[in-house]
């Protein structure tokens, strides 16, 4: 209980923050965004553009943990999922809050928990990852970055929302570790206790989910 409330309280407070002190939408935000999502990048800083895609990044860093722990859900996995593409921890935040904790997995994996339950698709992530990380510590600008962290809403709640999804992972951690068998606390803990770069370790390394090789025709299956 106490810990489904913080997760809400977590949820409240950032959304009250992102609404209310964090500092004001500048003119240019829309057209900023618009040229970030459509690659038109000329006169960007690195740092910004490295951001803007690993938040694109992280949501399939949880999608690999939801889509498998939404099997043994009430509430529709897929849909938290899919809005943290667009709002990031404002959508994972409620499905934290509100699922339950379950270590096991019904059923076969179908075409879309094969993906994310591969280390293929975790190199995948990994690499795009380091590679943005790369372009954006060697070629951002720093001082920039922070001024207008300081008076853009857009990029000042950007930055805490990745945050935010960087240390939140460790949530899911722990039940995905036990549908693997992996017992070993310290795993767990070199995961949680190294924000991003463990969760993609992670999902390069943790032993492929056990398939029982027969379909379960429950609600909790239609949560995914």
């Amino acid at each position: 209980m106490f810990r489904k409330l913080g997760f809400w309280l977590i949820w409240v407070i950032f959304i009250s923050y992102a609404f209310f002190l964090a500092p004001p939408n500048q003119p240019d935000s829309f057209e900023l965004i618009k040229n970030l999502s459509t690659g038109n990048w000329d006169g960007i800083n690195p740092l910004i553009i490295a951001l803007f895609n690993i938040m694109g990044i992280l949501p399939l860093i949880y999608a690999c943990l939801i889509f498998i722990d939404g099997r043994t859900q009430k509430i529709p996995a897929w849909l938290f999922a899919t809005a943290s593409f667009g709002v990031g921890a404002f959508a994972l935040l409620p499905y934290l809050a509100l699922r339950q904790p379950n270590q096991d997995f019904p059923g076969k994996k179908d075409s879309v928990l094969k993906l994310f339950d591969s280390r293929w698709f975790g190199v995948a992530l990994t690499l795009g990852t380091v590679s943005l990380l790369g372009f954006g510590f060697l070629k951002g600008d720093w001082s920039d970055f922070i001024q207008q962290w300081q008076t853009s809403r857009f990029i000042h709640v950007m930055s805490l929302d990745f945050c935010l999804l960087c240390l939140l992972f460790p949530a899911l951690l722990g039940d995905d570790m036990a549908r693997r068998g992996l017992k070993n606390s310290s795993w767990f803990w070199a995961v949680a206790l190294v924000p991003l770069v463990g969760s993609l370790l992670y999902l390069c390394l943790r032993p492929p989910l056990a398939d029982s090789g027969e379909d379960v025709a429950t609600g909790t299956q239609q949560a995914v």
